[in-house]
């Protein structure tokens, strides 16, 4: 299904409204555009697309547009330095923010905050900036900790007043897929020791959270691989997994974008270099299940890598907007997309049935008998939620009750899917029997087949044989007759020589009679 255009000549205020579900739309621009790029950053606050950056033909960006979603016009945001900014250091760097590509943006409070992300001006860590979308000031945020190396092709997810960054690739091109938390309040950094086995190290990825839980990670490439697997860090545990999908097969990207509403996280173009991907993905969050929205043409706008995707929210109705990318040529169209009104489903836990439930009885067990003795300390430091645990002793005892109550009921549960678990062995047993007897039969009828090949071979041989002999006795017939032949013709000469002789005699005898 190829994008379509709104009408110019259309009520710009009312064109929300003409929209139909989950196509693909270009909206027109009154004026003029900006310059066509990818690998920049996008953010929409109050109906207006902010862009930041990016790169054309091989430059970096610095500038900052801002497209009005009601008028369908853009302008120019003009920054100015921090006030406080240190006036021994060039400032005239400062008065916007620096040509950067392959950065990410967050918005928070009343700023956009800019991280890492590839520039000529060189830095040993990631630097995080910031502007103040009322006052139009922009600068540089002091932060500490163990501050993550400077990176480009990254992905920064926020979740509650955390930031929480993955992977990218460093200014000497070496892949990455180490995990930093930037604390927004604090402006600490931190790294995480994450379990388990971690996504092979990427960049041009995307991400996203789930139930202020789950961090999951798409896609992306290496220096020669493209990736369609889906990662799950558990913030909880802190521990990577692989879940099982179900749905549409995806293909390997690089440079999408993607964008999470409620349960659904939307992937929209990436390539692999040779092509860009024409189909629109949503993942079902709670239920792990791929789906195709929709499919585009070839060689259309967003089928490009380092394009930008947001969010929206337009007369009550939720928007996908896309901007940005290259597909062999730089774009600038902006694309709206108007979402089907989804009712969203209780998350679930990312596991078989079976799993899940013993996951959850083995934790709420563990819970119960080490909650006294354990000590927190990463937890604490990684809460999402921000909640203080001033909770009275009797709240405790009581959700302490209603664990012990949800663990017997999963411990029922647990027994209930070990005996179907059970049933699923002996069907399985049954079938591996059966399996074992059918191959036996095919090795005998393939022994069959190997002695029937073999007479057949034998037979043609002696075909060819009696061809053979066929066509000498043919050639012998032939000398039979010529022989025959030969014959015949000198039986008449042997007559022909005797009457001859006969004939001459007489007259001799004749003369000798006379006298």
């Amino acid at each position: 299904m190829q994008a379509e255009e709104i009408k110019k000549d259309m009520d710009i205020s009312s064109w929300p409204s003409d929209l139909a579900y989950e196509q693909w739309v270009a909206l027109p621009v009154s004026g003029a555009r900006p310059s066509a790029r990818y690998k920049h950053a996008a953010a929409v606050v109050d109906e207006k697309l902010y862009i930041t950056g990016g790169s054309r033909n091989g430059r970096y960006l610095s500038d900052i547009q801002v497209f009005d979603l009601r008028s369908l016009t853009w302008s120019s945001l003009k920054l100015k330095i921090e006030p406080n900014a240190d006036k021994s250091e060039d400032t005239s760097l400062w008065e916007v923010l620096p040509g950067t590509s392959d950065h990410s943006v967050i918005k928070w409070e009343n700023k956009l905050l800019l991280l890492g992300g590839h520039s000529k001006k060189s830095s040993e860590a990631m630097i995080v900036h910031f502007m103040n979308l009322e006052t139009r000031v922009c600068g540089v945020l002091e932060t500490s900790g163990k501050i993550p190396v400077a990176r480009g092709g990254h992905s920064v997810t926020l979740v509650g007043s955390k930031l929480l960054v993955f992977g990218g690739e460093d200014r000497s091109r070496k892949l990455l897929n180490d995990v930093h938390v930037l604390d927004l309040e604090t402006m600490t950094w931190s790294m995480v020791e994450a379990m388990q086995t971690p996504p092979a190290p990427r960049f041009d990825h995307s991400a996203t959270v789930h139930a202020e839980r789950y961090l999951l990670i798409f896609g992306g490439c290496s220096h020669s691989i493209f990736f369609n697997d889906l990662h799950l860090l558990d913030l909880q545990t802190m521990e990577w997994s692989q879940p099982q999908i179900q749905g549409d097969l995806v293909s390997p990207r690089a440079g999408h974008a993607g964008i999470s509403i409620d349960e659904m996280w939307y992937i929209v173009g990436g390539g692999d270099n040779s092509k860009g991907c024409l189909e629109t993905l949503a993942l079902n969050m709670s239920k792990l299940v791929w789906s195709t929205l929709t499919t585009l043409k070839e060689r259309h706008p967003l089928a490009s890598e380092g394009l930008s995707v947001c969010s929206a929210i337009i007369d009550g109705e939720k928007h996908l907007v896309a901007f940005g990318g290259y597909n062999g040529k730089y774009n600038n169209e902006v694309f709206v997309m108007k979402l089907k009104p989804r009712k969203s489903s209780r998350p679930k836990i990312f596991q078989s049935p079976a799993a899940a439930a013993a996951a959850a009885s083995v934790t709420a067990a563990y819970a119960l008998a080490k909650s006294e003795k354990l000590d927190f300390p990463q937890i604490i430091d990684l809460n999402f939620n921000g909640v203080e645990n001033n909770v009275p002793k009797k709240d405790i005892n009581v959700e302490i009750d209603a664990i012990k109550e949800e663990k017997k009921t999963l411990e029922l549960s647990i027994e209930e899917v070990r005996a179907e678990n059970s049933g699923l062995r002996e069907k399985i047993d049954e079938l591996n029997s059966n399996h074992t007897e059918l191959s036996k039969e095919l090795q005998s009828v393939q022994g069959q087949l190997i002695s029937e090949r073999s007479r057949c071979f034998k037979l043609e041989a002696q075909i060819a044989e009696l061809q053979k002999m066929l066509e000498s006795l043919q050639s012998i017939e032939k000398e039979v007759e010529i022989l025959r032949r030969q014959k015949s013709a000198l039986e008449q000469e042997m007559e022909l020589s005797a009457a001859q002789r006969q004939g001459s005699g007489g007259v001799w005898q004749w003369i000798a009679g006379g006298t």
